[in-house]
């Protein structure tokens, strides 16, 4: 399964929309006011279901996920100097990513990939083509990018 994510030109919150490989609006993500990102994922019925949530007083960024109101787990940034570096409390996953921060990888405990994320250079806004391997694990997948965009913008 292939997810394009694309943030939305001119919003004074985030907000992104999330087409599949025909075109057609899978999630529609719209940010809401609140201390730290809040960004809430709705269905193509616009119907909400689920939510990245930045705990904020933390020393680096730190995101929380939501399927409804169920929590999942969560993504912090780690300190680095050079490679980006992620830890996950999520399904027992990891992410390796490149020194650029344009290619990342979800494998999960036995190193078997779960998705391929990368960044689309001269775009006007952020870009990133998502490849799933099963798409039972599209909302974690999707949530995970989610907050590597957003603590791109708290850092």
């Amino acid at each position: 399964m292939k997810l394009l994510f694309r943030q939305r030109f001119f919003s004074w919150f985030d907000s992104y929309d999330i087409y599949d490989e025909c075109g057609n609006t899978v999630y529609v993500v719209k940010g809401q006011i609140s201390w730290g990102h809040c960004l809430k994922i709705f269905d193509s019925a616009g119907y909400e279901i689920g939510t990245v949530k930045e705990r904020m007083l933390s020393f680096l960024p730190k995101f929380e996920m939501y399927l409804g109101e169920r929590y999942v787990g969560c993504i912090s940034k780690e300190f680095t100097f050079f490679k980006p570096k992620f830890s996950i409390d999520c399904n027992g996953w990891r992410i390796d990513g490149d020194w650029f921060e344009w290619e990342y990888d979800i494998v999960d405990a036995f190193g078997k990939c779960i998705a391929s994320i990368s960044k689309e250079l001269f775009n006007l806004t952020d870009t990133y083509v998502i490849d799933i391997i099963d798409p039972c694990d599209a909302m974690c997948v999707l949530m995970l990018v989610l907050a590597i965009d957003a603590e791109k913008c708290s850092g």
